[in-house]
């Protein structure tokens, strides 16, 4: 198996004790270098290209770096079926504005959130997949 450069490092992280509930995120895509185009215009931030084993991936190098775009013969995009990831938009109207100029669009919202929580939308990626994304509030 071939392993990234950044394997170990991750692979630290995620033996670390976390306070956070989810520890690594990966979106299927078919088209990888649409799908890095896509992400990289929506959240005007580089993704890191690496290669795990038969899977090619894309990592957000946002933070941490706790998830990535993935393509290989076990993933399959969904915009209806498996769950839903939420990320990070604290500017939503701008982050979907992006959206529908990168080739998505949007599926629902903005909805506001109850007691300050912020507010979402969910998206369809260029890839078919329903991606949520949140506005923290200011509670």
């Amino acid at each position: 198996m071939i392993r990234s450069p950044n394997f170990v490092t991750r692979r630290a992280k995620m033996s670390t004790p976390n306070t956070t509930l989810v520890n690594w995120l990966e979106i299927p895509v078919t088209d990888m270098q649409r799908a890095v185009q896509f992400y990289e215009a929506v959240f005007e931030h580089p993704l890191r290209r690496e290669t795990m084993g038969k899977v090619d991936m894309a990592v957000f190098t946002h933070g941490d770096g706790s998830g990535a775009l993935v393509q290989g013969d076990q993933y399959r995009a969904s915009a209806f079926y498996g769950p839903v990831p939420y990320l990070n938009a604290p500017q939503l109207d701008d982050v979907l504005a992006r959206v529908s100029h990168a080739g998505g669009h949007t599926l629902e919202g903005p909805v506001d959130l109850p007691d300050n929580l912020g507010r979402y939308a969910h998206i369809k990626d260029s890839e078919g997949n329903r991606i949520g994304l949140h506005e923290p509030g200011t509670h």
